[in-house]
């Protein structure tokens, strides 16, 4: 995505590099003329845009990035590239917060759409109470359920099912979608940088997409990405009461029992299983056609068929042999 989705963010007023650094707090080094229109990551930023710097291991792509601003610790300054403006803060990633909420702003519903705009056609049904932000499409044969409510700019494909108070915000849908009551679908993921004055909210900038075919069970919530998307795959399967966190990436056919909790920035293949109450640790890989045993907590990338289970979670031969041994250590201890 090359910049938060003008459906869903208004992009506010530019500010110059010099006015930048006083919003955020930041020391500017050089470049006080430059105007910036927006924030974006190291990879993907271009000359009217801010990125920031937070940890090491991202030097090299501090060093290639398009940005025209930059956040920077101290001890980083020397890796900016020589043509951007560069700020400098010890907190760089809070400093690129408050630079996000300046630049961008969330849509609200101020102005509801009318149900005959919003509609393809005719056999678009919705039931009492749901209200549409301004600029909702919907597609024929769709039905949402009492008392939704579907934010600005949300596009809902042709077929689907949406059930009563449900919320759906700062999402793409595809054809033939089902989401069951009470389902939370757009919030804002849980992201929060640490600074002087304590925890600051970093605004969530993407979006969700829901891909042709894809359940969604009651009470299940699915963020929307910091500044990526969060995308469920075809035909995916989703229980009661999940939770899928920020920029996550699910694969084509996956189940998803009860109470899975998907931490952000997880990706996995095509084909995977999870048990209920399963859970997955930020920023890893599941491979295709993986299976996590009901229970499961996966603090490591999981190969490609392979069946985990187990806290930590191991190949399953492995965590039934562990599991075994213990339990005859300490049915050894006891007789003792």
């Amino acid at each position: 995505m090359a910049g938060p989705d003008a459906r869903f963010f208004e992009t506010l007023a530019p500010l110059t590099a010099a006015e930048l650094a006083d919003v955020v707090g930041a020391e500017l080094l050089r470049g006080g003329d430059l105007m910036i229109a927006a924030v974006a990551p190291l990879g993907s930023a271009g000359p009217e845009a801010v990125a920031f710097l937070g940890d090491r291991k991202f030097v090299a792509a501090l060093a290639a990035t398009r940005a025209g601003a930059v956040i920077v610790p101290a001890w980083a300054v020397e890796s900016a590239p020589d043509d951007a403006a560069v700020l400098v803060s010890p907190e760089p990633q809070a400093a690129w917060a408050r630079a996000s909420a300046r630049l961008h702003k969330a849509r609200v519903i101020d102005q509801t759409e009318a149900p005959g705009d919003a509609g393809e056609d005719g056999s678009v049904v919705l039931e009492p109470g749901v209200v549409l932000g301004r600029g909702v499409r919907i597609g024929s044969g769709t039905r949402i359920g009492a008392n939704t409510v579907i934010g600005p700019g949300v596009q809902i494909g042709r077929d689907c099912r949406i059930g009563a108070n449900a919320s759906i915000a700062f999402t793409l849908i595809g054809d033939r979608v089902s989401i069951y009551a009470g389902a939370r679908i757009g919030e804002a993921g849980f992201g929060a940088a640490v600074s002087r004055q304590g925890p600051v909210d970093v605004p969530q900038l993407g979006r969700v997409v829901l891909q042709d075919g894809v359940t969604v069970g009651a009470n299940s919530c699915i963020d929307r990405g910091a500044y990526d998307d969060t995308v469920i795959g075809e035909n995916t399967k989703i229980d009661n009461l999940v939770m899928i966190g920020h920029n996550c990436v699910i694969g084509r056919n996956n189940l998803m029992a009860a109470h899975t909790g998907i931490s952000g920035s997880v990706t996995t293949g095509d084909n995977v299983m999870f048990g209920g109450q399963a859970g997955v640790g930020d920023h890893l890989k599941i491979g295709e056609g993986a299976r996590i045993a009901g229970g499961a907590g996966v603090l490591a990338d999981v190969p490609a068929g392979e069946t985990w289970s187990g806290y930590p979670a191991k190949p399953i031969r492995q965590s039934l042999r562990e599991a075994v041994w213990l339990a005859k250590q300490a049915t050894g201890k006891t007789r003792s």
